[in-house]
């Protein structure tokens, strides 16, 4: 019986849909109860409504076959959801005013995943260019594949270091 096999807990509902006559009803009814009774967990099966729903409860006895065969998301870390890309652009716009006044550098960079770097410079570039202008230092933003969708860092640099940069490479 799949309730056992799933290890299935908690109000069930089964619906007999199209059962019309009263004394197979009655049969499967008793058919239920009899395959139920050989379950070691408690179950409690109420009579069958004129819809041909069956009303019970089962206990449940260990975890359900799923969690056994599941682990946590990495990536969503079992919310079972992400915070939308536009989600983060503005996380991360907000995070650009609280963090600017405490950077002494003139550049802050900003690292993103893919896909919310794209959103920031395609749709959301006049808000990008309006924190800008607030902050008073020039942004730059550099996608990086290596990160999670909600993963982003922000830092500051000196053009003196960039120019550094560039003439090492």
């Amino acid at each position: 019986m799949q309730l056992r096999l799933r290890n299935i807990g908690g109000m069930v509902i089964i619906d007999f849909i199209d059962m019309e006559a009263e004394d197979a009803r009655e049969k499967v009814l008793a058919a239920l109860k009899q395959a139920l009774s050989s379950d070691r967990a408690r179950c409690n099966v109420v009579k069958m409504s004129e819809l041909g729903l069956v009303e019970m409860t089962r206990q449940r006895t260990r975890e359900s076959l799923g969690r056994q065969l599941q682990e946590t998301c990495w990536y969503c870390e079992g919310r079972g959801a992400l915070k939308s890309k536009r989600t983060v652009v503005y996380e991360i716009l907000r995070s650009l005013m609280r963090q600017a006044p405490r950077l002494l550098e003139e550049m802050i960079v900003v690292q993103a995943h893919p896909e919310v770097v794209d959103l920031m410079l395609g749709e959301e570039r006049e808000t990008l260019d309006a924190v800008e202008q607030m902050c008073g230092r020039k942004l730059t933003v550099r996608p990086r594949g290596s990160f999670h969708q909600e993963q982003y860092d922000i830092f500051g640099t000196s053009t003196e270091a960039l120019a550094r940069k560039r003439a090492e490479k």
